[in-house]
This record gives structure tokens, C-alpha cells and sequence, in this order.
């Protein structure tokens, strides 16, 4: 397997016009291969999620099923980091391809202990929860190879910009899942079941996405390349004259386990400043997005209109990302700490108005709109500048140790277990100040990195 996936190595550099301008088309090219293979992996990551109101007739338990849920987040948060490493030394065209089709076929074989071992039950409840697992470990093989690519193809004075760009291919994936899972059922739910109109919804929500999926990570596959060097052009660095205060030789090549750990990420303590400010900034995404069907519905608001205010923060997310990259990169020269503190700043503004107008639906929309356009530029931002901090040929470990801390502490800890915790034996109003407290630690640890991009201004 580590033969299989190893990178390609370097050829002879070309130079000249006729470089160049490949070095242009295969940028396109592998941007696009990076964005349509990174949406995939997200019609076949929250799908369970969407089968569970459909297993009450199967015997299945809302709590049991939680905990198979539960398996795909803590999956996710150790690969992202584990994972990563095994990236940062491998070809990303493979190992982005390797991961969708394996997270694929995990997802598609979730039909089986529902239909197989469904007399069964705790069998059937171990299964969902591997097979959950799987979906989540092998999905965190998605974001490491497309951080690899994206430091290797464009340089730190446009990174913000294009992976703003890339960041909102989990948008479209994610938006695809809910008309998939419909229409798999729909068209393809009675080649498998006829006469079992309670089982098209497997087709659709497992079998179908899988399928579309494999599908995608072929054709990713065709448009991917791993590194300049190995289609025979020079660094983005040297082709740009862009180059980053840690940038070496060294940069461009593979280095073992033990150094992309020890040396580079591990002894990094901004790398830690700003993994600890994602688990905040993952608290206030997911304490805000997770929970608002529940504090609307309880405060009156009907479901329908709930519904529509968890459209309109995740929809505010794709003109609020791109603004923020563009932002980092344009007006901050590079920077990232400042256009997050500035963000995490106005998010904290929204939280405000979100809890002293709960009543009011328009006003609760146009907070939860605000929430959503200003919490995705940090998401995405902390991510670019974990790349930034890190040699390129550790790029995919530090983003993954930035992703660890906020899926695990921040999303599953922070955001789902205290916050559900504090709101069922105190108050809403005290999950709002805790909420409004991720916000200010989160822009004290941007803080602690603000000098050490400083040189991005003055080499401006």
C-alpha cells in the first residue's frame, strides 16, 4: 500500500512560454479535481443522519442510533489528524480517489445489517456502528490530499482567496444529499425493493449517494496531479516569486513520520494557539447550527419555519466565506489571524442579538444569517493558515491537528455534550454566554499569532 500510494517522483523542470501556460491549465484542472473529489465525500459522510426518523419501523431506538451517529464525528476527528500524516507522504491523486471509494462502500453497505441482521438487533446496532466508523475515518481522508494539493499549486498570497473558493465545495455536497437521498428512492427504490415501499428510502440515502460517488472519485482521479515537480514545472513558489518566511528546499520533500510530528507540527505553539481557538470557533458553529431547530421549536416558531432558518445560516456561509478569503489575501496581505479576530468579533455581535430577540422570528433569521455569513471565513481560514505555519510537506498534519480540535472538542464535547447539558439543567440563556465566551477566547488565541504574520505586511 505504501508503494501504491507513494508520490511521484520530480521530473526534468521545463521552462519557457509553453510551461507556463501548462502550468496555468493543469492549476484549473487540479483545483477542480480537488473541489468536485472534496464535495463528494460530503453526499456520503452525514447520510445516517437522514435515515434515523426511518428506522423507528425497523425496531431501532433513537438513543442506540445516536451512538452509531456518534461513531462518524470521533472517526472523522482522528483521521483528520492521523491521516494527514499518511497524506503529506503520499500521491494526493491517489489517496483523495482511495479515500471517497472506500468512505463509498462503507456507506452503501450500511443496508445490510438493516435488511440482513434486523432480527438481530445488537448485532445489527455493532454493524451500523462500525460500518459509521469507517464512513467517518475513511472521510477523513478528504481534506488532507486537497491541503496538500492547494499548497503545492498556489502560493500564500493567493491561498485565501482560491481555498475560500474550495471550502464551499462541502456546501454543494452537503446541500446534494437531502434531493439525492429523495430521488435515489424515487427512481431507484423499486429496482431493489418493489414490494417494499419502506425500504426504498435505503437506496436512496445509502446506496445511491455511494454510487454517485465512486463515480466522482474516477473522475477525480483523472483530473488530479500531486505536484508541480512531478508533472515537470517548478515549485508554485519559484513560478510565482512568492515565497512564505518557512519556505525551504527542504519544503519539497517527503519527510519521514517522526519529523513531520516532532519537528514541524508538534513544537509548533501556534499551531496549538490556533487549534485551540477552532475547538471555539467549532463550538460556536455547531452550538449555533445544531441547536437552533430545538430553541426555535420550543420558543413557538413552528418547524417549517425552523427549517428555514437552518437553511439561511448554512446558505450564508458560501458569499461570507469567499469575502473572508478574499479579504485575508487582498486587503490583510496574506494575513489570517486579523480578518478571523474581526469576524469572531461580529459573530459574537449576532449571538447578542440572537438571544435578546429569541421571540422574534425575523430578527432570530436575520441573526442566524449573520452567524452563518461571519462563522465560515474563521472555518476556513484557521485551516489555511494551519498550511501557512506548516512546511507544505507537513501541510496536511497541521491542518488535520487544527480539524482534530475542533471536531472532537470543539463539535462533540463543546458544542453537542456541554451545551446540551448546561441548556437542559440551567438555561438557553446560559448556553448564549458560554456561546459568547468561545467567541472572545477564540480571538485571544488568533491573538497570541498576530506577530508571526506580521511579515507578511511589511514584505508588502
Amino acid at each position: 500500500m505504501a508503494n501504491l500510494l507513494a508520490p511521484p517522483a520530480h521530473k526534468p523542470e521545463q521552462t519557457g512560454p509553453e510551461a507556463d501556460r501548462r502550468y496555468k491549465s493543469l492549476r484549473l484542472q487540479v483545483f477542480m479535481g480537488a473541489f468536485i473529489g472534496y464535495a463528494a465525500f460530503y453526499i456520503v459522510r452525514k447520510n445516517f443522519s437522514m435515515a434515523i426518523p426511518m428506522l423507528a419501523p425497523f425496531g431501532f431506538e433513537k438513543g442506540e442510533l445516536g451512538t452509531v451517529l456518534a461513531m462518524n464525528a470521533v472517526a472523522y476527528a482522528l483521521s483528520k489528524f492521523l491521516m494527514g500524516s499518511v497524506s503529506d507522504r503520499s500521491d494526493a491523486r491517489k489517496f483523495l480517489p482511495l479515500g471517497l471509494v472506500l468512505a463509498s462502500l462503507s456507506m452503501m453497505f450500511m443496508i445490510v445489517p438493516i435488511t440482513a441482521f434486523g432480527n438481530n438487533h445488537s448485532l445489527a446496532i455493532i454493524l451500523m456502528g462500525v460500518l459509521n466508523f469507517l464512513v467517518g475515518w475513511f472521510n477523513g481522508m478528504g481534506w488532507p490530499p486537497c491541503g496538500r494539493v492547494m499548497t503545492h499549486w498556489f502560493s500564500q498570497s493567493e491561498r485565501g482567496t482560491m481555498m475560500s473558493i474550495w471550502n464551499c465545495a462541502h456546501n454543494v455536497g452537503g446541500a446534494l444529499v437531502g434531493p439525492m437521498s429523495v430521488y435515489g428512492a424515487t427512481w431507484f427504490g423499486s429496482w431493489f425493493y418493489a414490494n417494499q415501499p419502506d425500504h426504498y428510502f435505503l437506496i436512496g440515502t445509502f446506496v445511491f449517494p455511494a454510487a454517485t460517488a465512486i463515480l466522482i472519485a474516477i473522475l477525480a482521479y483523472c483530473l488530479l496531479r500531486d505536484t508541480p515537480q512531478s508533472c515537470g514545472l517548478p515549485s508554485v513558489e519559484k513560478w510565482r516569486n512568492d515565497y512564505p518566511k518557512n519556505y525551504s528546499e527542504k519544503s519539497e520533500q517527503v519527510l519521514s513520520t517522526k519529523d513531520i510530528f516532532f519537528k514541524y507540527v508538534l513544537n509548533n505553539k501556534f499551531l496549538w494557539y490556533i487549534a485551540i481557538a477552532n475547538a471555539f470557533v467549532y463550538m460556536v458553529r455547531y452550538g449555533c447550527l445544531d441547536w437552533a431547530p430545538t430553541i426555535l421549536t420550543e420558543k413557538g416558531v413552528n418547524l417549517k419555519d425552523a427549517g428555514w432558518a437552518y437553511f439561511a445560516y448554512e446558505f450564508a456561509a458560501i458569499p461570507g466565506t469567499l469575502i473572508c478569503g478574499w479579504l485575508s489575501d487582498k486587503l490583510f496581505n496574506g494575513r489570517r489571524a486579523l480578518p478571523t479576530i474581526i469576524f469572531m468579533a461580529l459573530v459574537a455581535v449576532f449571538i447578542i442579538t440572537y438571544w435578546l430577540f429569541m421571540d422574534n422570528l425575523t430578527i432570530v433569521i436575520i441573526s442566524l444569517i449573520g452567524i452563518g455569513f461571519f462563522i465560515y471565513g474563521p472555518v476556513m481560514l484557521i485551516g489555511v493558515q494551519a498550511l501557512d505555519l506548516a512546511p507544505k510537506n507537513a501541510a496536511g498534519t497541521a491542518a488535520g491537528l487544527t480539524g482534530f480540535f475542533g471536531y472532537f472538542f470543539g463539535t462533540a464535547i463543546l458544542a453537542n455534550t456541554v451545551i446540551g447539558y448546561v441548556a437542559e439543567n440551567f438555561s438557553w440563556d446560559m448556553t448564549f454566554v458560554l456561546l459568547i465566551a468561545a467567541c472572545l477566547l477564540s480571538v485571544v488565541f488568533m491573538g497570541l499569532t498576530y506577530r508571526e504574520e506580521q511579515y507578511l505586511a511589511n514584505k508588502k
